[in-house]
């Protein structure tokens, strides 16, 4: 998994505002990086995207350059053909630029972070289905990983870092009391994952609160989100783990053992949470970004009304399983909002129908 008006909070950003440039009329440079964050479309502002190939990250490099963003992209090699699409983007031309950077390697990502005046740290691995070194798969690129990225960024002296965390960092906590809705207070309990042998949630939740305190202790400006199961269309050429899972749904290839209670969030939705946690100046914190809530048979439902040919899976049950209440009621107060999960789905099926992908 990777789940309001301003006008009070305008008053008080044009205050602050006036401040910084009363204070620093002779440096240019200082009134620019004073006025992008609140800026609609930075023009030609200067950002990276670690993990620009990806998922969420090919959708958020999409819309930065469609709000003429200057976009360093780091991807493992710049010339895979799973990159391609990246290049076909509107205005990659002139304004993408990608790097050939892994979050193991320190060093490697110094030049795609230099001059940029935020990162969107979206690098993060996506667990199979055994996990058999907890070490090397997991917690080296998600921790590690992370503070290589945040180390880089603070030498660079960026002015934002938004860090992609999950869900997972939120809802494992058995201490939480029963029936009520999970917020931003709300963190996953470590002891309870390393018993549970939980190693996703696990790396994630570590990731997450390593990032916010570095981010303390370094005077380093971070907010993270976290996201829920992430859906909808793809725009590399090689499917995610997601696209899968509906796609299992949608041919008969869906096991049992999975997930029987969804918490979803359409993937360009979260590209415009990113988004907004990093140009509005009131961000801070954590951001809870879900939509939706449903059972599997009830989604399974809404596919067949739309698409009744598949071959749909015919025994589905609830089981004990329990509904996860989270609410991202935080990240709608900054002006986010949703796509329906009707238009989610229609959107992700037609893509895949257009890849190839299923008939």
């Amino acid at each position: 998994m990777h789940i309001p008006t301003q006008q009070g909070r305008k008053t008080k950003t044009i205050s602050s505002l006036s401040l910084s440039l009363s204070l620093s009329l002779s440096n240019e440079n200082q009134i620019g990086m004073a006025l992008d964050l609140d800026t609609e479309a930075a023009m030609n502002e200067g950002v990276c995207v670690t993990g620009a190939g990806g998922f969420i990250g090919s959708w958020l490099v999409n819309l930065l350059l469609s709000k003429d963003y200057s976009v360093h992209g780091t991807v493992r090699n710049p010339q895979d053909t799973k990159n391609a699409a990246l290049y076909e983007l509107p205005k990659a031309s002139q304004n993408l630029k990608l790097f050939k950077a892994d979050v193991l390697d320190y060093h490697s990502l110094g030049p795609a972070i230099a001059g940029c005046h935020g990162v969107f740290h979206v690098a993060s691995p996506i667990p199979s289905s055994t996990i058999k070194d907890p070490q090397t798969e997991m917690f080296e690129p998600a921790v590690k990983g992370t503070l290589n990225v945040l180390k880089a960024c603070a030498e660079a002296k960026v002015k934002r870092v938004v860090v992609v965390s999950s869900v997972a960092a939120v809802m494992m906590n058995p201490n939480w009391p029963k029936g009520q809705v999970k917020d931003e207070t709300c963190w996953s309990d470590k002891q309870y994952l390393k018993s549970s042998q939980t190693w996703y949630h696990l790396s994630k939740t570590e990731a997450e609160s390593l990032a916010l305190e570095f981010g303390k202790t370094n005077g380093l400006d971070v907010v993270t989100v976290c996201p829920s199961l992430v859906l909808g269309p793809i725009l590399q050429s090689t499917p995610t783990s997601t696209a899968f899972l509906l796609l299992s749904l949608l041919n008969g290839e869906y096991k049992a053992y999975q997930l029987t209670h969804w918490l979803a969030v359409d993937v360009r939705d979260v590209a415009e949470a990113l988004l907004m946690a990093y140009k509005k100046p009131e961000a801070e914190g954590r951001y809870i970004c879900t939509a939706h809530s449903i059972w599997l048979d009830d989604l399974v439902d809404k596919l067949k009304n739309i698409y009744p040919d598949y071959n749909y899976p015919k025994h589905l049950s609830r089981g004990d399983g329990e509904e996860d209440k989270l609410s991202s009621e935080k990240l709608q107060r900054l002006g986010w909002s949703f796509r329906s999960l009707e238009e989610t789905i229609v959107d992700a099926v037609e893509n895949y129908k257009k890849a190839g992908l299923l008939d």
